[in-house]
């Protein structure tokens, strides 16, 4: 499919700054651009690209000013970044869609699946599942007993969904994802082992989640862990049961939640982050990379670093005194050589 510089920017409300004729077929990145293919600015640090690319269209904040000639034709935009979203998200929603059921899929007969729903093969759809309409279930899928599925759903191949879970509309589930799977519950006994305890309640996601590959999401001991709408999980997260995510927080990849702790809305979480159990962490609150949260986040006016984590500007502080320990201990060691040794004199 191609699309000119006139039909881009009319699409993105942008202006153009060179040849509006100029067309392109794909996508690339502008280090990487060729003719016939469309890239992106918004990363200052990758400017000097822009004077070589061989892309034949760049999307570009209004505010950039070139230093050089720029031979691309320019589209001007509020947010680049946020453009060449919606314009992948355009492409998206032309790329053919799969109907039907295939023949080696296996749908129980109490089973519901929507209008223009594909099921792909080997996929196993249990007693009582309902999967809603134009949703794309790809091979090797098992979705469980009992389970609801709404409209315009993405499933991936091999992803598993125990019973009783809940998915909502518009969500994107990655391969390897298991929603549902028992959460880590079990009691000490007086002879030093442990003993399961079961876990009846589910999961529910809310709309417009995505969850990507291998994440993991445990089901609640009674009651439900819940997704609120339009949370992103990055790929490698372990979910634990009775967590709460709040609406639209994102979280990057080998996050780790413990049981029954709730994070607020639109909280940014960054990769490694640990968080312990029970606790409650302030919406809008951002944790940096590899953080350890060991009590409540009531604060959110500063990024959290560290473990256990401090504010931002806490731990820069208590860090520049950390990594001078060594000559610090040095430095104690020796003082305390010379106050012995006057300590040694005056009792002389």
């Amino acid at each position: 499919m191609e699309f000119t510089a006139a039909q881009i920017a009319s699409f993105l409300s942008g202006t153009v700054e060179g040849n509006p004729e100029a067309k392109v077929s794909t996508f690339t990145k502008i280090e990487e651009g060729k003719p016939g293919g469309l890239s992106f600015l918004s990363n200052p640090k990758y400017t000097h690209y822009i004077y070589d690319t061989e892309a034949s269209i760049v999307l570009v904040n209004k505010d950039f000013v070139a230093e050089k000639p720029v031979t691309a034709t320019l589209i001007r935009v509020d947010n680049a970044y946020a453009s060449l979203s919606q314009l992948l998200m355009l492409v998206e929603q032309y790329k053919p869609r799969r109907e039907g059921i295939d023949k080696d899929a296996f749908i129980a007969d109490s089973a519901k699946i929507g209008e223009k729903t594909y099921v792909g093969h080997y996929t196993v759809v249990e007693d009582n599942a309902q999967v809603g309409d134009a949703c794309q279930i790809y091979p090797q899928v098992y979705i469980g007993e009992r389970v609801r599925i709404g409209r315009n759903c993405l499933i991936y191949p091999g992803v598993k969904i125990y019973h009783d879970c809940v998915i909502g509309d518009n969500c994107t589930l990655h391969a390897g994802v298991v929603i549902g799977g028992d959460g880590f519950g079990f009691a000490p006994q007086a002879d030093g082992s442990y003993k399961k305890i079961p876990q009846i309640g589910n999961v529910v996601l809310e709309d417009d989640v995505e969850i990507c590959a291998n994440t993991t999401i445990d089901r609640a001991t009674m009651g439900s862990t819940v997704i609120h709408k339009g949370v992103k999980i990055d790929n490698l997260v372990q979910v634990a049961h009775n967590v709460e995510i709040g609406e639209h927080t994102v979280m990057a990849a080998q996050v780790g939640v413990a049981g029954s702790s709730k994070l607020g809305k639109h909280c940014t979480v960054a990769g490694q982050v640990g968080i312990a159990g029970h606790l409650h962490v302030a919406d809008g609150t951002t944790l940096a990379a590899q953080a350890g949260i060991i009590s409540d986040v009531t604060d959110n006016s500063s990024p959290y670093f560290g473990t256990p984590c401090l504010p931002v500007k806490q731990y820069l502080r208590s860090y520049s005194v950390f990594k001078k320990m060594p000559e610090l201990q040095t430095e104690i060691h020796q003082m305390r050589k010379e106050l012995n040794e006057l300590k040694n004199k005056q009792a002389e």
